[in-house]
């Protein structure tokens, strides 16, 4: 039936009721065919009419296929022999100048290298280096912290922490055995300390009781980093001029603590001091706000507090939002005059102090609600690899 109706529409034959009749002088010629060999010898489909080319593959006579040809040329460097090319410049060409008859391999210099497996950096320590440069933006100088081994003399008497407080016992404590004692200590500063303790002064009346060399002396293991800031303000206080200064340090320190979900008996403490004139709690909270802000902790509370050597003292509080619940992130206060003034600083002159854990606010700032995930053997090193700061 598609025959006949080709037949018919070419105009070759009449269609009877029983028979077909040939058109006399009617020269059938077969256009199909002939487009069918044209697109053999040219097969570009855009030089063909579109109807016509949808038909033809309707009627299943062509098909649409890709054809990729290529054409090889020589290039620049082409030689009838393989030359070995060289990968590396190597002493051996050097010598004699043998690496100017060398033909070397191009290098790709922006091409990236693999992928390495390890060298990530704990988020301990990327909070610490976020920690350092924003104290740096603050204007704050690095305190020399290398030191874990102190007298109880610097790490307590000094600060106007009495001999007998609870923190020096030994179940709060870590006390060296050997060394069991330190060998010097600042005389007349130590002299000044003493008298300090046992009679008062700068308007205190001490503690009333027979301060020992000998406990001044004992070595431990450094519970906080106010240790290196007493030395500090002490050398500072020896200038014949006083020049106003903003220390800090970051590093670690020990106590003989419980261990529990936010607690270890080594953690690192953030350390700061500023000395200066006319400065008081109000400089020292207005600073937490800004320093704080800067590590996306901005909802913090403020609680009065109890130290030796700080008057008016505060605890600070961040929210943690896993816990949902504020947790203690560090202790703060004014320097005392008891601590202050045997050191030689002016009487004028205002110290603000504050220790803030390093680890809790980085739990905080991660999302982890035990600190035994963040330091220790139950750390998990697939968070290590893909923290954020």
């Amino acid at each position: 039936r598609q025959i006949i109706s080709k037949l018919k529409l070419n105009g070759w034959v009449e269609i009877g009721k029983t028979s077909l009749t040939r058109i006399d002088g009617v020269v059938a010629t077969d256009s199909d065919r002939d487009l069918l060999q044209a697109m053999k010898n040219n097969p570009k489909i855009e030089d063909y009419d579109e109807k016509k080319f949808k038909e033809l593959k309707n009627r299943k006579l062509v098909k649409i296929a890709n054809i990729t040809s290529y054409k090889v040329t020589k290039g620049v460097d082409f030689n009838e022999e393989v030359i070995q090319r060289e990968s590396e410049m190597t002493v051996d060409l050097l010598k004699n100048d043998e690496y100017k008859n060398k033909i070397f391999k191009k290098f790709n210099v922006l091409a990236n290298g693999p992928e390495t497996d390890g060298g990530h950096l704990h988020p301990l320590l990327k909070v610490r280096t976020l920690f350092r440069e924003i104290f740096f933006e603050m204007g704050f100088e690095e305190m020399p912290t290398s030191q874990y081994v102190e007298s109880s003399f610097w790490n307590f008497d000094a600060l106007f922490q009495p001999q007998q407080h609870p923190a020096r016992d030994a179940h709060d404590t870590f006390f060296l055995e050997e060394p069991e004692i330190c060998n010097e200590l600042p005389k007349e500063y130590m002299e000044r300390v003493k008298n300090t303790h046992e009679k008062g002064g700068y308007g205190s009346l001490g503690y009333d009781y027979q301060w020992s060399e000998d406990e001044a002396k004992k070595n431990l293991l450094r519970t906080h980093t106010t240790a290196v800031s007493s030395k500090m303000l002490y050398k500072l206080a020896q200038q014949e001029k006083f020049e106003p200064k903003k220390y800090f340090s970051i590093d670690r320190v020990f106590r003989n603590e419980t261990l529990d979900a936010t607690h270890l008996a080594e953690f690192h403490q953030v350390e700061g001091v500023v000395a200066d004139k006319n400065i008081g709690l109000s400089n020292l909270i207005g600073m937490f706000k800004v320093f704080f802000a800067k590590i996306g902790i901005k909802k913090l509370k403020f609680k009065p507090a109890y130290n030796p050597y700080t008057e008016p003292s505060l605890e600070i509080f961040g929210y943690h939002p896993l816990l949902k619940k504020f947790v203690e992130i560090g202790n703060s206060g004014v320097f005392r005059p008891e601590m202050l003034r045997p050191m030689g600083l002016p009487e004028d002159v205002n110290v603000l102090g504050w220790g803030l854990s390093l680890e809790r606010p980085t739990m905080i700032y991660y999302g982890i609600d035990n600190i035994r995930e963040l330091f220790g053997h139950k750390a998990d090193m697939t968070k290590t690899k893909v923290n954020r700061v």
